[in-house]
């Protein structure tokens, strides 16, 4: 029998199970916030968008789970911020690998 127009998931599927209006939700709330505060909670905006992105992912069967707090990055931001200042914006282009390094090393199996 085939499973042509089912759903079927086995135990080794990877799938997202996020849905559109709650990623439009959650961005929305993200960049109002980060505005609101003047980029200042910024941090806290990252890390509530990708914690939604990555606890509705599911790798070869098993959920995500994204433990990364915004106090964590906030001193991360401000370091990397330092950084750039003193290479005159040198270190900026390594700042995106550097956030997402964060976001991996605060990315685990549930």
């Amino acid at each position: 029998m085939s499973n042509v127009g089912f759903n079927v998931t086995t135990k080794n599927d990877s799938y997202f199970d996020g849905g559109l209006l709650q990623l439009i939700g959650w961005s929305i709330l993200g960049f109002l916030v980060t505005f609101f505060t003047l980029g200042i909670c910024y941090p806290w905006a990252l890390c509530m968008t990708y914690g939604w992105k990555v606890n509705h992912t599911v790798i070869e069967g098993r959920r995500l789970k994204f433990k990364g707090k915004a106090i964590g990055l906030f001193g991360n931001w401000i370091k990397w911020f330092l950084l750039t200042v003193i290479t005159l914006g040198i270190y900026g282009f390594w700042l995106g690998i550097a956030v997402e390094k964060w976001k991996v090393k605060n990315t685990e199996f549930a």
